[in-house]
């Protein structure tokens, strides 16, 4: 993770109650219900007034207006100021989504989220100011690969593109052994923070003699090569 990606996650601790969603396509009209049905204050914008009216008659958002926001003149008009968080959902259409970033960069947002469609599009947003770019198609790719390939994966969360927390139901050659006896951090570079208990809780920092049960699970923390190195 970026320096610049850690400053941004640590700003939003603050008490932000505003956003901004600029593009209401898929991802934008998704990132602007969930924001709203959370009860924040949700301003959405489109330069298309049909998307506009449907955000409306959907009431998914507090406030929705049509303008075209690679018109510096339009977002200072808007109020844009008045919303700390700015989502530029515009992924598919590389000019509009470059310029709406330096443009709310320019007139002061605080914070820039875009969305990006590839690789050279997420490096384009870096560089005129975007504070987080998301890249949702590819997420979610290499989510559904995950869930095919590796089936043992309950739930993951991504520490960085190399390191990982995962929730994995236990191995066939865990079953009936001791966390001591499987040493799994000396075998496998592995941190073992969780055992599944009754009642779909979790046992945190169990201790060495806890026995490992086949159908249960275990929470573990490592590189992603050493967690897909875990026996089947």
């Amino acid at each position: 993770m970026k320096l610049s990606s850690w400053n941004f996650w640590q700003n939003l601790r603050s008490e932000n109650k505003q956003f901004a969603v600029i593009g209401l396509g898929r991802f934008g009209r998704a990132v602007c219900e969930t924001l709203h049905n959370l009860g924040y204050e949700v301003l959405a914008i489109d330069r298309e007034e049909k998307m506009v009216n449907q955000a409306i008659t959907d009431e998914i958002s507090s406030h929705a207006f049509k303008l075209d926001s690679t018109e510096i003149n339009a977002i200072k008009q808007v109020g844009i100021l008045d919303f700390d968080t700015v989502i530029v959902a515009i992924g598919n259409y590389l000019a509009e989504s470059i310029t709406t970033t330096l443009n709310l960069k320019e007139v002061g947002v605080k914070f820039v989220v875009a969305k990006a469609s590839s690789k050279t599009h997420k490096k384009l947003l870096e560089k005129v100011g975007a504070d987080y770019v998301v890249f949702p198609e590819r997420e979610m790719g290499l989510e559904l690969a995950r869930l095919l390939t590796k089936p043992r994966i309950i739930d993951k969360f991504d520490i960085d593109p190399d390191h990982s927390i995962v929730e994995i139901i236990v191995p066939d050659k865990f079953d009936g052994k001791t966390i001591a006896d499987l040493e799994i951090r000396n075998k496998y570079g592995l941190n073992l923070l969780a055992v599944s208990a009754e009642s779909e809780k979790f046992i945190i920092n169990p201790k060495p003699t806890t026995i490992l049960q086949k159908g249960t699970a275990i929470i573990v923390l490592g590189s992603n090569e050493d967690i897909n190195h875990l026996p089947k």
